[in-house]
């Protein structure tokens, strides 16, 4: 599904961007937005009529202290322990059409669900991931949707070839009183999911790796898990990805792929983050793992996971996450092969890490 990162979005949120932001004046860019207007309109549409039903008891409905945190790099296997944390009948994860549709998805999932049935891939192009309707996604897709910053409007909305991420000193905004908005937006949004589902909320979003300091302070009992994997598995990976991104969502001809070099000193950015700020939570709310040890045993993995946190883990997990892992044994990952000079290069902007997490 091309758009996908837009489409759902309000259409007063649209003309902001758009107004901005530049659309390029080609039959493709134009085709995208149009599509992108009428979606807003529906969103706009079945929004107020939600707020007109639900309002009232969303507000009601405390914000949620305790959300459990996903933080990393992308391709670093966060989606995989997402899906698996979302197998604990206890925790919920928003899906996609959650993130798609953020102002309206309590009511309007039945009216767009032929709709996504048809137009939304059974699997994520970059990699084959099942991603239906009700499967496990990252928030900042919503976030992207109902606030007035999120890093992905660089994405969209390219203003130059400097690959999106290294754009931003920050993935907050720096104004006091659009920081504040921004995380009353975002509140609300997990305020909202506690209502609907009712469990502890488990949000996967590699954006959030550089937001700890302030997540902390929003969720005090909040819990963050830091997963990593080989950089030189995660940089390629990374790259394949984005560029798939860009070309099923930019609206204008500007930007261009990341290489090897801009990704490693993305992921150099991420790790570095995550190690200054980790300092802000409490040890027993920070837990760190390793891809492989995941891969290798997810459940002894789990039983790390859930007695750091002190959750209970019993025999019906167990069950659920071999069950799963058992349904994916004919799943085969993209594989990449990096030339010696890409790895050096690769190693001398992440040798440090590469250290602290014993990869040679």
């Amino acid at each position: 599904m091309k758009n996908y990162l837009t489409a759902g979005i309000g259409f007063s949120r649209l003309v902001r961007l758009a107004r901005k932001n530049s659309v390029s004046c080609h039959p493709k860019y134009l085709l995208r937005f149009l599509f992108l207007v009428q979606s807003a309109l529906w969103s706009d549409l079945f929004s107020w009529f939600e707020r007109k039903r639900y309002g009232k008891k969303i507000d009601s409905t405390p914000v949620p202290e305790d959300p459990i945190f996903i933080i990393g790099h992308w391709r670093t296997g966060t989606t995989l322990l997402h899906q698996l944390l979302n197998l604990d009948p206890n925790l919920a994860a928003p899906t996609l059409f959650q993130v798609a549709e953020p102002g309206c998805f309590i009511c309007s999932y039945r009216y767009y669900l032929p709709v996504f049935s048809t137009l939304v891939s059974e699997n994520r192009p970059m990699d084959n991931v099942r991603i239906g309707m009700n499967e496990p996604q990252e928030d900042e897709y919503a976030i992207y949707r109902i606030t007035d910053f999120s890093p992905i409007e660089r994405l969209v909305f390219p203003k130059n070839s400097n690959y999106f991420l290294l754009d931003y000193p920050s993935f907050l905004p720096w104004n006091e009183k659009e920081r504040k908005e921004w995380e009353e937006q975002l509140c609300s949004y997990f305020q909202k999911l506690h209502f609907f589902h009712g469990k502890t909320i488990v949000s996967k979003n590699p954006f959030n790796s550089l937001r700890i300091k302030e997540l902390a302070a929003m969720f005090p009992k909040a819990r963050f898990i830091h997963i990593v994997r080989h950089p030189y598995e995660v940089v390629p990976s990374t790259i394949h990805m984005w560029k798939i991104v860009l070309d099923q969502n930019k609206l204008n001809r500007k930007g261009s792929y990341p290489g090897i070099e801009e990704v490693a000193k993305g992921l150099d950015k991420v790790l570095t983050t995550i190690e200054k700020d980790r300092s802000v939570i409490p040890e027993e709310n920070f837990y760190e793992m390793k891809f492989e040890d995941l891969e290798a045993d997810p459940v002894a993995e789990f039983r790390k996971i859930y007695s750091w946190f002190h959750m209970p883990f019993d025999d019906a997990l167990n069950q659920n996450i071999q069950s799963f892992m058992d349904n994916l044994k004919n799943y085969r990952k993209n594989e990449f092969h990096l030339a010696d000079e890409e790895k050096q290069m690769i190693h001398k902007q992440l040798n440090q890490h590469m250290q602290n997490f014993n990869y040679q």
